[in-house]
């Protein structure tokens, strides 16, 4: 790695320590990177879609043998319980191994059925590499989530340069190290550490795609920035993501699902539940259930803490106003309140009754805190969960099939779990992604494979036509017979490439096709 003259330090959040010193990479720096990614690129794409899977699948096993040492500076780095980040590799794992396998299924050249006015035309889709992804990555899953772009464009043929968090550099230092461990011919996968600028840097150096993960207003900066240069963006940013509850559904179930997504990883998840909508005839009883077991939990950085400490120490201060200005408009907390949030560490807290404007309600807390409100049923859960301007995902728990998928499909965000809390994230062929205030673009499925490739359309002519409509020789009358032609739909029938066609228009003269060829044509 190259070195500057400016430095920064890893710490961990648990005691302060440093864990490692990094460069603030410069724009020249970042540029060289880049430089260096272009020639990899042109080195891996020829590879062809066999040799990446071999490699990437050896990837997937080195990161697989190694995840406790992978989870160990997971832990150290970004606070969180070792089982935590165990299940966040884990889950990374599946990813990597579903990209390799089916890159060639979702990118292959395929044929397209042209239409009545092109049938002598043969014509395919291809799917070709953008050249070099820039990732930049988040610290609060820093191995699932820039995996998502990693795996998938390294899989579809681009060579990558990762800016990692300049909270969790370490992790992502590992993650390249493992991956030039494996291929070891060209620098397929570079890391470029620093600050925001480095980001900036990196969206301007001429990447053919930008993969942000982070929140909004700095997802609006990567855009902004990249826009000088039209470079495509994935922004996958925050979210406020909500738990619905009908009268119906499994409490205990809820009640454990809407606790683990609240305050699992410290609640620093981009889709984690920071709102509950309660059918109110079970509203009591769920809230006392969600209550006695945010109760349970013991946050710290030791063996047996629930969740870590905050990662980022600002946001904090977002934590305690979120919960100042719920209490001060009529909310009222259950469990915890101001005083849960201390320096480092931030107990649980449990609000009920809180305006639906508030802040609480509508911005991204981003930390341990749950908000629970009764609903009258759950359209109404749902226009309450639909107004923030966040729409990343949601779930659903009810004993209907048909309310869940009713509320499912009128939910303005990128992903639903039904009677379950975030299993999306485990199925590897689902889409990942936002709407609104939450992002554009997907990783993850056969979605996440063509965001990082573009398609190429090219058609072949079989055979010519005697009748030329893209032609100065076109005779005046052939536009005419043509219409008149296409406007008698129904009677064209298209089947495996052959044209059979019912009786004819009457056309003066007469034009018609018959299995692929034109008769009577006029010239």
């Amino acid at each position: 790695m190259p070195t500057t003259a400016q430095t920064f330090e890893s710490h961990s959040p648990a005691d302060g320590r440093v864990i490692a010193t990094y460069p603030i990479m410069d724009a020249d720096a970042v540029r060289e990177a880049v430089d260096r990614g272009r020639i990899a690129a042109s080195w891996w794409v020829s590879l062809g879609f066999d040799e990446r899977k071999a490699r990437l699948l050896r990837f997937k096993a080195l990161v697989a043998k190694r995840s406790k040492e992978l989870a160990e500076l997971v832990h150290a780095e970004n606070g969180k319980p070792m089982d935590d980040a165990l299940l966040e590799i884990i889950l990374s794992v599946e990813h990597i191994n579903w990209a390799a396998l089916n890159a060639r299924s979702v990118l292959k050249r395929r044929g397209v059925r042209p239409g009545l006015l092109t049938i002598n035309q043969a014509a395919h889709v291809r799917y070709q590499a953008l050249g070099v992804v820039g990732v930049i990555g988040p610290w609060n899953y820093p191995v699932f989530t820039p995996i998502g772009s990693i795996a998938y464009a390294l899989a579809a043929g681009n060579a990558i340069v990762f800016k990692p968090s300049e909270f969790t550099p370490a992790v992502g230092e590992w993650l390249i190290g493992a991956i030039n461990e494996v291929i070891p011919e060209q620098p397929v996968a570079q890391l470029v550490t620093g600050l925001g600028a480095t980001g900036a840097a990196l969206c301007e150096a001429g990447v053919d795609k930008i993969s942000f993960t982070g929140s909004t207003p700095t997802g609006k900066k990567v855009m902004a920035a990249c826009a000088k240069t039209l470079t495509p963006v994935l922004l996958e940013c925050g979210g406020k993501d909500a738990v619905l509850v009908d009268k119906d559904a499994d409490l205990e179930k809820a009640a454990d699902a809407a606790t683990f997504g609240a305050f699992s990883n410290a609640g620093q998840t981009c889709v984690g539940v920071e709102r509950v909508y309660v059918h109110q005839a079970v509203y009591d009883e769920f809230l006392a259930l969600v209550a006695a077991k945010a109760r349970n939990l013991t946050p710290g950085h030791g063996p047996d803490s629930s969740y870590g400490p905050m990662t980022m120490p600002s946001q904090i201060e977002v934590i305690r106003e979120h919960v100042r200005d719920a209490l001060e408009r009529g909310g009222r907390a259950v469990v915890g309140g101001p005083e849960s949030v201390g320096e480092g560490v931030v107990e649980p807290i449990v609000l009920t009754g809180v305006p639906e404007d508030s802040m609480a309600i509508m911005e991204e807390t981003f930390g341990p805190t749950l908000v629970v409100n009764p609903v009258r049923d759950m359209d109404e859960a749902v226009d309450r969960a639909n107004a923030a301007d966040f729409g990343l995902a949601a779930s659903v728990f009810s004993g209907s099939k048909a309310t869940m998928e009713r509320a499912a499909a009128q939910l303005h965000v990128g992903m639903v779990s039904m009677n379950s809390w975030v299993m999306y994230a485990g199925v590897s062929a689902l889409p990942w992604g936002g709407v609104g205030q939450s992002g554009f673009g997907r990783i993850h499925g056969p979605d996440g494979l063509l965001e990082f490739a573009r398609s190429k359309s090219t058609v072949r002519e079989r055979f010519a036509l005697p009748v030329p409509l893209v032609s100065f020789a076109r005779h005046p009358r052939t536009t005419e017979i043509v219409r008149r032609l296409t406007s008698r739909r129904g009677r064209v029938v298209l089947q495996a490439g052959r044209t059979a066609v019912g009786k004819p228009p009457p056309l003066q003269p007469g034009v018609g096709l018959t299995h692929g060829r034109w008769t009577n044509a006029h010239p």
